[in-house]
């Protein structure tokens, strides 16, 4: 089988063309790592990078030797090169309140953050994480402070629900039950509520007996305080969608050489090109090696058992078997990566072996960034 070409990292990193790298792919793949070496080592080249994780977990700071990250870029002290790392992790309800201080007069924006609802929806409604995703992406990369943005994306298929924000958004704000919601208040006055019940007296009715009338009071309160401000919501994200599909947009796709991460690597890639995404390649994570591949698995397998027949050489039956099962290992991850290829031949890939222990420091990191770009 033709070999795929080899994705070039440094050419990525050096090229002042690009302003985004997208890591993407299933979970526990090694995507946040992948972000973090990818990001030292574009400062170490002398880039300006923030690294934006919006994986809940606590990895990134402390591979950086940051003791937490927030909402707010920190800069991450590195001995090498002329650029500078910046690393945080997105607050989704923080981002959420930011965008309403910013855009709604004081009054509005204090009946907005005090209401029941909107602490709800900023907190738990479903796709708020990828969309607020989507504004901290666009406010990093209109803010121009820095001229390498790497986001570290959520695990699983969840990966590219950002990429459905703006429309998930849209449907949410268009929808029957908003609309219902929202006609007092464009309506005008007492007038609007006879109108609502007028002309959904059965439902509004039944919603009151079900939820309570403070329930709806906060919530029609909630909808309509919001209405001015969504427009601006909408708007942004497609911004940011449209800066995603821009040729300085690189997304990289991280996998495991395991059947269900390279099936999800193939999901993404897919994806991507139905949505007109920009493609850099595939990083393979963890692939594993051996030292003496001439040494098949079988011929290492024949001797253990011959040395063991013979009760000889306990320990180098031992090593023997330990090979065997280590080429065997190899070779079932060379064949899932076969399929990929043979799926998406044009796909750039680079292979990252798998370390002897987890990356925790910036050493680890740099070691990580190396091989990424020498493998």
């Amino acid at each position: 089988m033709k070999k795929p070409a080899r994705l070039d990292v440094d050419a990525i990193l050096d090229d002042p063309g690009t302003r985004i790298i997208v890591c993407c792919g299933a979970g526990g793949v090694g995507k946040t790592t992948t972000a973090a070496a990818l990001g030292l080592r574009a400062a170490e080249r002398g880039r300006c990078a923030v690294v934006l994780t919006v994986d809940p977990a606590r990895r990134l700071a402390q591979s950086m030797g940051l003791t937490e990250l927030d909402n707010t870029p920190r800069l991450v002290s590195s001995p090498e090169g002329d650029g500078q790392l910046y690393a945080m992790m997105l607050d989704m309800k923080r981002t959420f309140d930011e965008i309403i201080e910013a855009h709604a007069d004081p009054e509005r924006a204090r009946q907005i953050l005090s209401n029941p609802f909107y602490q709800s929806l900023s907190s738990s409604f479903s796709g708020t994480q990828e969309y607020m995703a989507m504004e901290k992406l666009g406010q990093l990369r209109r803010s121009d402070e820095w001229d390498l943005i790497i986001v570290d994306t959520p695990p699983s298929r969840s990966a590219l629900d950002f990429l459905d924000a703006p429309e998930r958004l849209g449907r949410f704000l268009d929808g029957r039950f908003i609309k219902l919601l929202t006609a007092p208040a464009k309506a005008g006055g007492r007038s609007a509520f006879r109108l609502l019940n007028a002309g959904f007296g059965l439902m509004a009715g039944a919603m009151t007996k079900l939820l309570g009338a403070q329930v709806i009071k906060d919530l029609q309160t909630f909808v309509s305080a919001l209405d001015a401000v969504f427009g601006g919501f909408r708007q942004r994200a497609e911004m940011t969608y449209r800066l995603l599909q821009a040729p300085g947009t690189a997304f990289v796709v991280v996998a495991a050489p395991e059947r269900d991460a390279m099936r999800e690597a193939s999901y993404f890639v897919e994806r991507l090109a139905e949505e007109r995404m920009p493609l850099a390649g595939l990083v393979v994570n963890r692939v594993h090696e051996s030292p003496a591949p001439a040494l098949s698995a079988a011929r290492s397998a024949a001797a253990a058992e011959d040395l063991e027949s013979r009760g000889e050489h306990e320990f180098t039956a031992a090593v023997l078997r330990l090979h065997a099962g280590r080429m065997q290992l190899a070779a079932r991850e060379s064949r899932e990566q076969e399929h990929f290829v043979s799926a998406h031949p044009t796909v750039p890939v680079v292979q990252v072996r798998a370390m002897s222990e987890d990356v925790h420091d910036l050493s680890g990191l740099r070691q990580i960034g190396t091989l990424l770009a020498t493998a």
